[in-house]
C-alpha cells in the first residue's frame, strides 16, 4: 500500500561511545534513505525517553503524511507494524458513513453510519446556513454538533472491530463544500451568497484533535471545485476514474442537490443545481427517509400493488427508489398520462380526495396528485442538467459509453423505471452503472494510496464549472423534461415500445 501513513519497525542500533548520536537522530537516519526528513512534533520529541530504552531500541514509527512531508505520528515499542488503521467518510447533509481500513492491506474491517447531527438545525442545508450566519456562537454549535457524528460513528466501528479511532493514523473525508465548512467551524454562508466565493476549498490536511475527533493523526478534507460542487464529487471522480478515461461519460450524483460531470480525460464539465428533496421522498406527503418500513420497490400488476419494505417493516411511507417504481408503474400501466396526471377513467382505484386525485398504495398511505406534479419537477431539473451540457458540448447521448449514477439513490433506484419516467436516458442498459457511494469509495481509495492525491490538481485545473442559475433558458429546456418520459418521445424508444405491449398506447 502507498498510502496516506505508514507504519515501520525499526531495530536500532543502542548508543555507545562510538555512536552517541541523539535518541531523535537515530531513528531519523533509520528513516532517511526512503522517508526523507521526517519531522518530530514536540509530543514524540518527550517520547523519546525512556520509550526506546525501555524498548532496547526496537520500536515501530508511525508516519503521516501533512501534505508535503512525512511527519511521526506515533512511537510505540516492539513491532506493531502489522496493525496499521484508517478511516475514511462520506460526510453528507443527511448521513455520515464510515469505513474503518486495514492500510496494510486493503480490506474493509467494518462501515458504521448515523444521522448527521446537524439535522435538528434544519432539515436542508439552507435552514442550517441561515441558522448560524454571522452567529459564531451558533456556528460552534453545528460545528460541534458534526464532530459529535463524527464520535458517534467511530464508537460504533469500535463496537464493531475492537479498534479505537485513537489507533488509527489516517482519514480521509469527502463532503460538499457546507459539510466541510461546518466541519472546520467556518460560516458557510459564502456557498449561498454572490458572489459564491468560498472561505476555503482546499482545506487539505488537518490535524484530527483540532477538529474536535479523537483522532492523534492527520484528517484529509478533499477539495471542492465551486460553491455546489464538492469535495464528495471530487472523490467520486477518483472513485470512478472518469478523468482517465478515453471514453466519453456522465456522472451524476442525485442525493440533497444533484450534481453532474460530462467528459473524459481530455475535458471535464460539471455543474450543480436543486435536485434531491423530492429525490429523497422529501416532497411526497408520504415520503420519508430510507428506514426500516419505508417502501422501496412498487409493481402494480392486475390494479394491485406489490411492495417491498426496507427491513421487511410494514409500511409507513416511501423513499426515494419506491417514487420512482410508483410514478412507473402508474404510467406504463396508464394511469398516468404523458403530462403525469392521474387518468380517473383508467381504474377505480384513483380517487379525488378534497381537490386532487390520489391512490392508495398501502393502508393509509396515498399517492398524490401534488407528489407526482412536485417530483416530476425534479426529475425534470435533474435530466436537463445533463442534456444542457451535453449540448453545450456538442456531445449527443449516443456518444455517451458509460452513465454513472451516484449516491445512495443511484445506488438502489431501478435502471428501468429510471427510464420509464426520464430519469435516466434509454441507452443500453450496461452503459447505466450504479456508481453506488462514490464519495466513500474515492475517499477510501485515497486513503490507502497516496497517487490519488497527486491526481487531484488536474483534474480541478480541467473541469469548466457551469452556474446554473446563470443559464436564461434553463428553464424553457426543462419544460421537455416534465413529461412522462419527455415531450420527445424519440427519445426514449424502448418505454415506447413497453407501452405498446401493455396496450397502454397503440
Amino acid at each position: 500500500m502507498n498510502g496516506l501513513s505508514h507504519k515501520i519497525y525499526l531495530e536500532l542500533t543502542p548508543p555507545s561511545p562510538d555512536d552517541s548520536v541523539s535518541d531523535q537522530m537515530r531513528i531519523a537516519r533509520a528513516l532517511k534513505e526512503k522517508w526523507g526528513e521526517v519531522v518530530f512534533p514536540l509530543s514524540i520529541l518527550r517520547s523519546l525517553y525512556p520509550l526506546c530504552a525501555r524498548a532496547d531500541w526496537r520500536v515501530t514509527v508511525t508516519l503521516g503524511w501533512d501534505g508535503s512531508r512525512w511527519v511521526i505520528i506515533r512511537l510505540e515499542p516492539g513491532n506493531t507494524a502489522a496493525s496499521h488503521y484508517g478511516l475514511c467518510a462520506d460526510l453528507g447533509s443527511t448521513t455520515l458513513v464510515m469505513e474503518l481500513v486495514d492500510c496494510l492491506s486493503g480490506p474493509v474491517l467494518g462501515q458504521a453510519s448515523a444521522y448527521n447531527h446537524q439535522i435538528p438545525f434544519g432539515e436542508d442545508i439552507l435552514s442550517r446556513i441561515f441558522y448560524c450566519t454571522d452567529q459564531p456562537e451558533k456556528l460552534e454549535e453545528i460545528r460541534s454538533a458534526t464532530a459529535d457524528t463524527f464520535r458517534e460513528v467511530m464508537e460504533a466501528l469500535e463496537k464493531q472491530t475492537g479498534i479505537s479511532p485513537e489507533e488509527c493514523s489516517a482519514m480521509t473525508v469527502a463532503g460538499n463544500a457546507a459539510m466541510i465548512h461546518f466541519l472546520t467551524g467556518m460560516d458557510p454562508f459564502c456557498i449561498f451568497s454572490s458572489p459564491y466565493a468560498i472561505h476555503a476549498d482546499q482545506p487539505g490536511f488537518l490535524w484530527g484533535r483540532e477538529l474536535g475527533l479523537p483522532l492523534d493523526c492527520f484528517v484529509y478534507c478533499f477539495p471542492a471545485k465551486a460553491n455546489y460542487l464538492g469535495g464528495d464529487i471530487i472523490s467520486g471522480m477518483i472513485a470512478t476514474g472518469l478523468p482517465e478515461r478515453e471514453e466519453l461519460s456522465v456522472f451524476l450524483d442525485i442525493g440533497t442537490n444533484g450534481e453532474l460531470v460530462v467528459g473524459n480525460r481530455d475535458f471535464l464539465i460539471c455543474g450543480a443545481g436543486a435536485a434531491g428533496p423530492a429525490l429523497e421522498g422529501g416532497v411526497v406527503r408520504t415520503g420519508m427517509r430510507a428506514v426500516k418500513g419505508a417502501v422501496c420497490a412498487v409493481t402494480l400488476t392486475d390494479g394491485h400493488f406489490h411492495l417491498e419494505t426496507i427491513e421487511n417493516g410494514a409500511p409507513r411511507g416511501i423513499c426515494g427508489s419506491g417514487i420512482v417504481d410508483m410514478i412507473a408503474q402508474l404510467f406504463l400501466n396508464g394511469w398516468l398520462d404523458v403530462k403525469g396526471k392521474y387518468r380517473p377513467e383508467a381504474s377505480g382505484q384513483i380517487r379525488q380526495i378534497g381537490e386532487e386525485y390520489a391512490v392508495e398504495y398501502a393502508p393509509g398511505l396515498f399517492f398524490y396528485q401534488y407528489d407526482i406534479d412536485e417530483f416530476l419537477k425534479t426529475k425534470a431539473a435533474a435530466y436537463t442538467m445533463v442534456e444542457y451540457i451535453l449540448t453545450m458540448a456538442g456531445i449527443s447521448m449516443d456518444e455517451i459509453q458509460r452513465f454513472y449514477a451516484a449516491g445512495a439513490f443511484g445506488a438502489h433506484v431501478n435502471k428501468e423505471s429510471a427510464v420509464a419516467i426520464g430519469l435516466y436516458p434509454d441507452i443500453p442498459r450496461d452503459r447505466l452503472i450504479s456508481a453506488g457511494n462514490s464519495s466513500l469509495k474515492g475517499a477510501r481509495r485515497l486513503l490507502l494510496d497516496m497517487d490519488c492525491l497527486r491526481k487531484l490538481p488536474g483534474i480541478l485545473d480541467n473541469m469548466t464549472y457551469v452556474q446554473f442559475g446563470d443559464v436564461g433558458d434553463f428553464l424553457h429546456i426543462m419544460v421537455g423534461a416534465t413529461a412522462l418520459p419527455h415531450t420527445d418521445l424519440s427519445r426514449y424508444p424502448s418505454v415506447m415500445k413497453e407501452l405498446k405491449k401493455r396496450g397502454t398506447i397503440r
